[in-house]
């Protein structure tokens, strides 16, 4: 496969055209940012463990019945993904109160919910990727109710699924972050990454944070605990 002209650039990727109309090659950058780009930096290695990991779980999924843009990986900081129509909204599952969420409802972070929260966001760098609800989405014409009904079902699924493979490694899944587009075949299909970048991990026993917050908060030990989630996922 050719890898031919950027076509974009984000905070933590680049993606590429190939001489295959229907394949992207998406690279993986060490840079880092938090709240919403007000705060940049870098993270040795941070692409590399990235790709390697969003391979895993992708491939896991796939595994397990959930259709991602996923082709093959080509080294440590490339993949190769299916083109897609990518859909405005990012979706956010709540497992645990932390993060923002704790902040804007005045909660204490690390405390239980009652069942996981659905969040969505209009996807828009400009407008700090505002909250909006399934009305928003509607009557604005961001995303067809049968394509949303989808996108919950899926995402269901997915919580279920690396709820559960986490735990098994000895990590909690509080929250994370999934993007989704429409193939050639008009399915729903999982893409972007799954990783520490987009992820809120805690040792199970420890409580301690294996993810960007260590980043976002000056706590220390960011690439260590980076390598510590890949090995788990790994191993």
């Amino acid at each position: 496969m050719e890898t031919r002209d950027q076509i974009y650039e984000g905070k933590a990727k680049i993606l590429y055209a190939t001489d295959d109309p229907t394949r992207l090659v998406q690279y993986f950058k060490d840079d880092a940012t938090a709240f919403n780009a007000q705060k940049r930096g870098s993270i040795h290695d941070k692409g590399v463990v990235n790709n390697r990991m969003s391979e895993r779980l992708f491939r896991y999924l796939e595994e397990n019945g959930v259709h991602t843009h996923f082709v093959e990986r080509l080294d440590d900081r490339r993949m190769v993904v299916l083109r897609l129509k990518m859909l405005p909204i990012e979706v956010i599952v709540r497992n645990r109160i932390a993060g923002s969420f704790a902040k804007r409802m005045g909660l204490t972070e690390g405390g239980d919910l009652k069942r996981r929260i659905l969040e969505f966001c209009l996807k828009s760098d400009a407008l700090g990727d505002p909250l909006i609800t399934d009305d928003h989405i509607f009557a604005l014409g961001l995303v067809e109710e049968g394509v949303l009904a989808e996108v919950k079902r899926v995402t269901d699924q997915v919580n279920g699924l690396l709820t559960a493979f986490c735990a098994e490694r000895g990590l909690q899944l509080v929250d994370f972050k999934l993007e989704y587009g429409i193939d050639a075949d008009g399915r729903v299909t999982l893409a972007d990454e799954i990783c520490p970048d987009t992820m809120r991990l805690w040792d199970v026993k420890t409580g301690e944070k294996k993810d960007k917050d260590r980043f976002r908060h000056d706590l220390g030990g960011v690439e260590e605990a980076y390598q510590e989630v890949l090995a788990r996922v790994l191993g």
